[in-house]
């Protein structure tokens, strides 16, 4: 995984299916020809600057909802997904659903193979029910904290951006990631990353106090994806 305000991207690994998610930055793979398929959550850039490229280059297919689709443009093939409706990628089950989100028609993502479940989520403006309920039980999940709010509210940003990142429609900030961990059954959890940290509003050191207190009792691994380099293989078990 590699996460923040200026690219997104992230790799699942499932025997053999290797599925990227997003591609909103330059990224080095391996073997880019290995991935097996493309899903990608919205069309805004620091998500998808890559992908009409990447998709170009390397052949590798695409899976994306109609109305990311018709935002990114410039796809001459690729194949449309519901944000309802459940499907399978070689040897993963993709279950996609629908967040609140100022983009055209944003999806994040459950993946599902051997009896383990990986749940996604970067970028949602406030915690639905119909979120709790996809993303538990999870085994392990990658969740945005994009900015702590005193920050958000306190820092540069021009106050118009500060109303978009802080609506219902913008990003989660650590209080509502907290919350939304509270609300889930974290019987199976095994570790949670944090995804989508901004650079000026937020920081590891606040995201640990936010969302430490939630995980210590359970001793459950707290990581922390970057912007610059990608994270390790994090292996649900």
């Amino acid at each position: 995984m590699s996460s923040g305000s200026r690219g997104n991207a992230s790799l699942v690994e499932f025997g053999s299916t290797l599925l990227m998610i997003d591609c909103g930055l330059p990224l080095k793979v391996g073997e880019p020809r290995d991935v097996t398929a493309l899903l990608v959550t919205h069309e805004h850039n620091d998500h998808a600057h890559g992908v009409v490229s990447f998709a170009r280059r390397y052949n590798t297919p695409l899976w994306l909802t109609a109305g990311t689709a018709s935002a990114i443009g410039g796809l001459a093939s690729v194949n449309l997904m519901s944000p309802h409706r459940d499907f399978e990628i070689g040897d993963v089950d993709v279950q996609p659903y629908p967040v609140p989100h100022d983009a055209r028609e944003p999806c994040q993502f459950v993946l599902g193979a051997g009896g383990k479940r990986l749940g996604i989520l970067t970028d949602a403006g406030h915690v639905t029910p119909h979120m709790c309920e996809r993303l538990a039980p999870c085994d392990a999940i990658a969740v945005e904290c994009n900015h702590d709010l005193d920050a958000l509210l306190s820092g540069p940003y021009p106050e118009s951006l500060k109303v978009r990142i802080a609506s219902r429609y913008g990003h989660l900030n650590n209080a509502q990631t907290t919350e939304l961990l509270g609300r889930l059954d974290r019987s199976r959890l095994q570790w949670v990353a944090a995804l989508h940290l901004s650079e000026r509003n937020n920081s590891p050191e606040r995201v640990r106090a936010a969302l430490g207190p939630a995980l210590a009792d359970e001793r459950r691994p707290l990581h922390l994806a970057t912007q610059d380099a990608p994270t390790a293989w994090l292996e649900v078990a």
